[in-house]
Order: C-alpha cells, then sequence, then structure tokens
C-alpha cells in the first residue's frame, strides 16, 4: 500500500503535469462552451502539450478524457455537445492523468460567470472542507480523522458529505486501497504511514446528502435537485506531515 521514495517522484511528475491542465483550465472562457468541448482541449492538451496519457478513457469503459458535473451533478459527469455552460452555473471538472507508468487525479469545481453568494459560497466551503481534510495527513493519525475534518467543516456550515462516493488509494492503478471516506470518528480507521499515496476529493451538497445514478449510468446527482461541489488532489504521507502531489501553481491552503 505505500509506495518507495522513487514512486512518489514519478507520482509527483505526474502530478506536476495534471495541475498544468488545471492552469489551462482557467484560462478557458467557459460561458457557452459545451462540456465536450472542454473535454476535447483537455484531450488535445494532455496528449500534444504534455505528452501524457488521459487516464480515465478506456478505464471501466468510459470514453472521455474528463467527468464534467454542473451544478446538481455530484460527480461522474458525461461530457456532451448538447450540455452548454451557461452564465450562474459551478461545474466540476475532474482529471485525472499518466505519465511513465503513474496515474495522478485532481478536480476542480468552477464559477462560470456571474455566479450566485449562495452557489459561490458551497464552492469556497467545499474546497476548505478539502483542505481541512489534507491538514490532518501525517503518520500516525487515522482515516477517521480525516474524514472527521471534513465533515466537521461541512456540517458547521450548513452542508451534508456525499457518503457514497470515496477517495482512493492510486499508483500505477487509478483506484487502490485504501477507502478514503469524507466523515467519519477521530482515532478511527487505518492508521497512515509515511509512503501512503491517496485521493482526498469530498463532494458536498447543499441540501441532503443523497444522491442518484441518472439512466446514462455514469452521472450521479443529488435527489433534491441542490447544488454539489467538489474538489480534489493526490497527497503523499511524507515522514513529518504531507505532500500535494497535484498542488496548482499559485495555490495554498486557505486561513
Amino acid at each position: 500500500m505505500t509506495k518507495r521514495p522513487e514512486e512518489i517522484v514519478l507520482m509527483a511528475e505526474a502530478g506536476k503535469l495534471l495541475a498544468n491542465v488545471f492552469s489551462y483550465l482557467d484560462e478557458l472562457a467557459l460561458a457557452g462552451m459545451s462540456t465536450m468541448q472542454v473535454n476535447d482541449m483537455v484531450d488535445g492538451f494532455i496528449v500534444n502539450e504534455l505528452n501524457a496519457r488521459p487516464a480515465s478513457k478506456g478505464q471501466y469503459g468510459y470514453a472521455y478524457a474528463l467527468n464534467s458535473s454542473r451544478n446538481n451533478v455530484v460527480c461522474h459527469g458525461v461530457p456532451s455537445p448538447v450540455d452548454i455552460l451557461q452564465d450562474g452555473d459551478i461545474v466540476n471538472f475532474d482529471i485525472t492523468l499518466e505519465k511513465n507508468g503513474y496515474i495522478a487525479d485532481s478536480s476542480k469545481t468552477y464559477l462560470v460567470g456571474n455566479v450566485s453568494s449562495t452557489a459561490k459560497r458551497l464552492v469556497q466551503v467545499t474546497y476548505e472542507a478539502m483542505w481541512k481534510g489534507i491538514k490532518a495527513v501525517r503518520p500516525g493519525a487515522r482515516l477517521g480523522d480525516v474524514g472527521h475534518a471534513i465533515e466537521r467543516h461541512a456540517r458547521q456550515n450548513g452542508y451534508s458529505v456525499v457518503r457514497e462516493y470515496c477517495g482512493h488509494g492510486i499508483g500505477r492503478e487509478m483506484h487502490e486501497p485504501p477507502q478514503v471516506l469524507h466523515w467519519g470518528r477521530p482515532r478511527t480507521g487505518l492508521v497512515l504511514q509515511e509512503g501512503m499515496v491517496f485521493t482526498i476529493e469530498p463532494m458536498i451538497n447543499q441540501g441532503r446528502h443523497d444522491v442518484q445514478t441518472e439512466d446514462d449510468g455514469w452521472s450521479v446527482v443529488t435527489t433534491d435537485g441542490k447544488l454539489s461541489a467538489q474538489f480534489e488532489h493526490t497527497v503523499a504521507v511524507t515522514r513529518n506531515g504531507v505532500r500535494v502531489l497535484t498542488l496548482r501553481p499559485g495555490e495554498s491552503a486557505p486561513g
């Protein structure tokens, strides 16, 4: 379950490339674009500019370079030429990238145009919740500490945490042990050790935590139709704490 130092070096290289993908996305004027247009641009950027591979393509039969989850779509949204991003939307792009045999995984929720203050607040709290979980990572801590830190922040702000989907170990495979729940009790669960690499990727809902899968077999939505947001980073447990392998240029923990 733990990675050797030389493996983490390679994962950090993949993570740095993936961070560049989000820098590329940051420059796009998303309003009016279809989610398929975004997918195709990201696919081309990963392959042609970064000389890497979109790791989600072909994984579990999935055909695209990213998931695009808009407004009440919690996760696993499928890009479409008729899914047009509108002023006021929020949309999460979840992207995996493989380089030299190792995979990095990250996601970011974007504000499209003029977004309501309530939607902005959800997105900001979700970002903070992810970082609360990241800051709980250190050798000797437990996975329950990570989940508790995330859930506590979400609940304090009036939101709920999706329970059906979680973070995961990652390396040569996209999904490896352990499962990383975004809720839990302190001092419970797997003890973290130096060399473990996994994702932290909370999905936070405005309303209830209940979700359901759409007829396309992929897209997961809130059952009450309210908004959901998500952020994700790939992290490694270090000797003294945690290293964020997918940290984006200029990004730092809030607060």
